[in-house]
């Protein structure tokens, strides 16, 4: 009698945990949906770019954005000439490139909106749309950063800005899908590929 006690508790006990496992499970997956379906948008942001002139996300609807934060003093910085090779070839393609020149790491953009503007087209001929130097970290941070790098924001993740030239990637509906470390190439296959997909 008291085997069949035991055994009987056991039981309970076994499918009362499995249960609150599959319930826990169902509300993170809930949860996680839920998340991405009121995350906001790229699209809700207007900045100023290099030249002071307004710059409104809302205009790229339906295109892939890639965002990158850039320096003219860093080691990466001959990331410039890739990654206005991937626009000129696929910015007809529904593609953009969105630059944000940041002075966040070791001091290696010091230069002024014009000054960083002569140096992008004279070293590299960007045409991409390059915006007005910010914050992407810190107390001071953007607020498009903090919807890329806060994930109650974006519905994705939450991430940090490591470096200079870290990617983001946001679909055609304007909604983050991708974080990429700054030692990524824009060449690289996880971008070039996502960028082909049309799926």
């Amino acid at each position: 009698m008291r085997k069949s006690l035991l055994l009987t508790c056991s039981i309970l006990l076994l499918w009362s945990c499995q249960n609150q496992a599959q319930y826990n499970k169902t509300k993170n997956k809930t949860m996680d949906t839920q998340a991405a379906i009121s995350a906001e948008t790229i699209y809700q942001f207007k900045v100023k770019d290099l030249y002071g002139k307004e710059f409104d996300f809302a205009s790229l609807k339906g295109k892939k954005i890639l965002i990158v934060n850039t320096a003219s003093e860093c080691g990466l910085t001959p990331q410039y000439k890739d990654l206005e090779a991937i626009y000129e070839k696929y910015k007809d393609l529904n593609f953009v490139i969105v630059g944000f020149p940041a002075n966040n790491f070791g001091s290696q953009e010091p230069g002024s909106n014009e000054q960083i503007a002569k140096f992008c087209q004279l070293n590299y001929g960007v045409t991409f749309p390059m915006m007005g130097k910010i914050s992407v970290k810190g107390s001071d941070m953007d607020n498009v950063y903090k919807f890329l790098t806060q994930k109650s924001k974006n519905g994705l993740q939450d991430s940090e800005v490591e470096w200079n030239f870290q990617k983001y990637l946001i679909n055609e509906q304007g909604k983050l899908i991708k974080v990429l470390s700054p030692r990524v190439l824009p060449t690289d296959a996880a971008i070039v590929g996502w960028i082909n997909d049309k799926s």
